[in-house]
């Protein structure tokens, strides 16, 4: 019997998909199990401290009920002011970004927690260092994949360039999310064609839809996320 599960990279096909909203649900459920799951961002951008209303940490803790009174910072390695991938994002405050301390506190979170749910800064392809992409550092995370995709119109491009990209680097994520992201539900016959054309072309398997979620303090949507790890 195992008493641990891998650790998780939520990325997506863009940015505004909802891997806030999908690391929520996950550390939600894992929660839930009675694991010890923690919340990583490593880079944040667009708020002026992790504590802004735009901290995607601020969210998290916020809306588990085992997090209210810790401190959203200890989830965060840099946060910048300005809505833009890492790399402008901090060179715009004359700051470099070290990578080698974003998986300097991943090993020490290790120790303590598990899963690590870290959340990924935009889409795969988004600059954190001059020559150095996101999808770099996920490979170095060495967590397995969740790839979050809207559920609408366009989703079946962008998912199938993104599963490309991490077929190039030798990744594969375990299981594809459609996130409605959109303020008008999409219809069910576009989310299963989106599901079809997806896992035809990729071979990988749609895990499950999260429709909008507008009451945070009520979740009611529920994916067994047990599927994506063996039994411990």
């Amino acid at each position: 019997m195992k008493n641990s599960v891998s650790d998780f990279f939520v990325t997506g096909t863009d940015t505004g998909v909802g891997k806030t909203v999908l690391s929520l649900l996950l550390m939600k459920f894992f929660f839930g199990k009675g694991l010890s799951p923690f919340y990583f961002k490593p880079l944040q951008t667009g708020c002026k401290n992790v504590y802004d209303v735009d901290s995607d940490s601020n969210f998290i803790y916020k809306h588990i009920p085992e997090l209210v009174n810790k401190d959203p910072e200890d989830s965060v390695a840099f946060c910048y002011s300005q809505p833009k991938a890492p790399y402008f994002a901090a060179k715009n405050e004359g700051k470099n970004i070290n990578t080698g301390k974003i998986l300097e506190i991943l090993e020490d979170k290790r120790k303590f927690y598990n899963p690590l749910i870290i959340e990924g800064a935009g889409g795969l392809l988004v600059p954190i260092c001059e020559n150095f992409l996101n999808i770099d550092l996920i490979k170095l995370t060495r967590a397995e994949i969740i790839l979050a995709a809207r559920a609408g119109l366009g989703t079946i491009n962008h998912t199938l360039l993104s599963i490309e990209s991490l077929d190039k680097r030798g990744l594969k994520p375990i299981a594809i999310i459609l996130m409605e992201s959109s303020q008008s539900a999409t219809s069910s016959d576009m989310i299963y064609e989106n599901i079809e054309a997806i896992e035809n072309f990729s071979k990988i398997k749609v895990a499950g839809f999260i429709p909008k979620i507008h009451d945070f303090s009520k979740i009611d949507i529920y994916i067994d996320f047990s599927k994506l790890y063996p039994a411990y």
